[in-house]
């Protein structure tokens, strides 16, 4: 997330076909934007995770954390 008063926004990272992650960044105040659903909690040790996008396979792994 980025806090930014009107400007915040938030980025969705998902794992594609054949195991591509895939960010996408939204706007908190877009129009197409309905409703925010946190589906998992991870554990991790850093505030932005662009060191996630140079790892692969087990090093990629987050350790999800009980909502």
């Amino acid at each position: 997330m980025r806090k930014g008063g009107v400007n915040s926004s938030f980025t969705v990272r998902r794992i594609a076909s054949h195991g591509i992650g895939v960010e996408r960044t939204f706007l908190f105040a877009s129009p197409r934007v309905e409703k925010l659903e946190v589906l998992r909690h991870a554990k991790v040790r850093r505030a932005r995770l662009y060191y996630l996008r140079g790892r692969t396979g087990k090093a990629a792994r987050m350790r999800e954390r009980q909502a």
